[in-house]
């Protein structure tokens, strides 16, 4: 967390700033566990200054500034990051500050609780290099049905663990992962060579409206409260979830199985066995 839904929101809510001129970076005050932004701060202005924002996209779970020099500023918020152009959460965990002229968004704010986000500037080549180039697979709003389940050819993973390595499908996480699996009735623990075509083809439309719902939704702000929009409002998709930290309670697809959690490669899985039965 965050995911796809909440990094696209990320990324919609600071689209105002394309256009705009780069006054200065600055790594702000804080007192917590220090990110990682790379390069160093003095090197980064020196290639960001006064360059002007072509666009703001996103990879993955990444949010990316694209400069007119064709450098990319990105973000990348991991556990509990954000990225605000309004006041963050607390000030004790701003981590990051982008300063714009030209533009009515005067700042671009990078906020952790947990440290473990990062910023990082990275050359065209380096951008191909580090990020695309094979290192990561198609983002998940843009795999074509056809090639999705070929993505999961060969591996004898759990699907659930599969859905989660970023090199087969780029921006499915824990949280909808679980949501996808329950909506297209597949058991967690299914093989990835155990699926046949149509639970495939089933599970590739779960994901795409799953994904468009929870991103009109603005994503799910969970009850640790950690997850806002760019302007520092909640998200509402958590009230749609129909397995996620749900356990004990009634499936709402079935409305008579409670729903279960299991561990799988460390990570909370949340189903329910009478709607997601192993095949």
């Amino acid at each position: 967390m965050p995911e796809l839904p909440e990094v696209e929101t990320m990324r919609r809510g600071i689209l105002g700033i394309v256009g705009a001129t780069i006054v200065k970076a600055a790594r702000t005050p804080c007192s917590k566990r220090p990110i990682t932004i790379k390069p160093r701060i003095d090197h980064l202005n020196k290639r960001i200054q006064g360059k002007t924002i072509a666009s703001v996209d996103r990879l993955g779970k990444r949010v990316v500034i694209r400069l007119d020099s064709d450098d990319r500023l990105i973000f990348e918020p991991r556990m509990t990051g954000l990225v605000l152009i309004a006041d963050p959460p607390t000030q004790e965990h701003l981590r990051f500050c982008l300063q714009l002229k030209k533009c009515p968004v005067k700042n671009v704010l990078f906020w952790d609780r947990r440290g473990l986000g990062n910023v990082t500037l990275l050359s065209p080549s380096e951008y191909e290099t580090k990020l695309t180039d094979g290192k990561l697979g198609p983002d998940a709003l843009a795999i074509s049905a056809a090639e999705f389940p070929k993505r999961f050819h060969g591996t004898q993973r759990e699907i659930k663990v599969a859905m989660l390595d970023q090199k087969i499908v780029l921006g499915i996480g824990n949280l909808y992962a679980a949501e996808i699996l329950h909506l297209a009735g597949v058991h967690p623990q299914t093989r990835c060579d155990q699926i046949n075509a149509k639970r495939w083809q089933l599970i590739y439309q779960r994901m795409i409206e799953v994904f468009e719902l929870a991103i009109e939704y603005e994503g799910s702000t969970l009850s640790d409260g950690t997850y806002r929009n760019a302007i520092n409002g909640e998200g509402s998709y958590q009230n749609e979830h129909r397995v996620y930290d749900r356990e004990g309670q009634a499936c709402p697809r079935c409305k008579d199985a409670k729903i279960f959690r299991i561990v799988q490669a460390q990570r909370a899985t949340f189903f329910c066995k009478r709607c997601q039965t192993k095949r």
